[in-house]
């Protein structure tokens, strides 16, 4: 409950069930807590209309952006333009559109140094991310491989990648980033996928873990 306490911003990359079931729950527990305060929850229009019209409306659980009343709610939905910046603690990010089943976005993080990272959510091969973010250097890329070659098919069409198809992607990159971190493997494929990766040969890869912290 502390660390709960403490979130004060989330950034959500898409709609979908598994990147937004915690929302409501995190709600619930802070309104009850003893430090209530508002968590600003931040995506691209679509996602925020998504968010708003099929999780937080009220049917399936109570509509914590309007409690406990408006002007004071728990949640706050802020709308971000794709290329457009938000400041929060010393960070610039900037959304940036991936290729998703759903729409989608990744999110680009500069500190006051210009190092910056790169979050994906989930993506599966797109020309528009990369053309879009242009020549800005990325130290860090995060980055999902969620399905192993053999069913890259399916990959393309849920939108998603394959350790094949993550080369593709790096290689539309003007630069590699110095430290490239794989999320969101499907956990009975976890190991292939690890396998699949490390063939690749790509310096300074390495699949994360639950409870890493990352130092960019």
């Amino acid at each position: 409950m502390k660390g709960q306490w403490k979130i004060k911003y989330i950034f959500i990359t898409h709609s979908h069930l598994d990147h937004i079931l915690g929302l409501p729950f995190l709600a619930d527990n802070l309104i009850f807590g003893r430090k209530r305060h508002r968590v600003n929850v931040v995506s691209i229009p679509p996602v925020i209309r998504t968010i708003k019209k099929s999780l937080l409306d009220g049917s399936i659980w109570p509509d914590f952006t309007v409690i406990p009343n408006t002007h004071a709610a728990i949640l706050n939905l802020i709308e971000l333009r794709p290329g457009h910046s938000i400041k929060v603690d010393g960070y610039t990010i900037t959304p940036y559109p991936v290729s998703h089943s759903v729409p989608a976005t990744g999110f680009l993080v500069e500190d006051r140094r210009e190092r910056r990272f790169f979050y994906t959510g989930d993506m599966g091969p797109s020309d528009v991310t990369w053309e879009k973010i242009g020549e800005k250097e990325i130290q860090c890329l995060i980055i999902e491989t969620s399905f192993p070659n053999r069913m890259e098919e399916i990959a393309i069409r849920t939108g998603h990648l394959t350790a094949r198809l993550l080369k593709k992607e790096l290689s539309k990159m003007l630069k590699l980033p110095e430290r490239i971190y794989i999320t969101h493997p499907k956990p009975q494929y976890s190991d292939l996928i690890k396998s699949e990766i490390k063939k690749l040969n790509l310096a300074h890869t390495r699949l994360l873990k639950d409870g890493d912290l990352i130092q960019v």
